[in-house]
């Protein structure tokens, strides 16, 4: 999965909690949050109106789409959103970062078929 690709399937899935994503597909959109975060960062060392404008308008765009891809990589590895409730208790957060790095299920699960594209090494 591309770069592109990946943000257009998070942008295009804004709303859809259910179903998987691809490890790919999350990871590459939180690089481009981070990126467009650090952009935004960059902004107020220039203008501080400027760069918490952008930092406000970032929150407020992927809020919602980090949200839901953050709940179907969970679904991916056969896990339920009500996982995301660690985040609340201490050393949670890194529960939750190993589910993330964890390799969805090849076979279909309770949440839909696998996004796994078909390698092209295989027969």
């Amino acid at each position: 999965m591309t770069l592109e690709q990946a943000i257009r399937s998070v942008l295009g899935q804004y709303t859809n909690f259910g179903g998987r994503a691809r490890r790919s597909e999350y990871w590459l959109w939180t690089l481009t949050v981070v990126g467009a975060a650090l952009v935004a960062l960059l902004a107020s060392t220039v203008s501080e109106a400027l760069g918490g404008l952008l930092q406000v308008a970032l929150v407020l765009a992927v809020l919602v789409p980090g949200l839901t891809v953050l709940v179907r990589r969970l679904h991916d590895t056969n896990r339920p959103a009500w996982w995301l409730l660690l985040l609340l208790v201490p050393l949670g957060s890194l529960v939750i970062l190993v589910f993330l790095c964890l390799p969805g299920q090849d076979q279909p699960n309770r949440y839909g078929p696998s996004p796994q594209e078909p390698q092209a090494w295989m027969p």
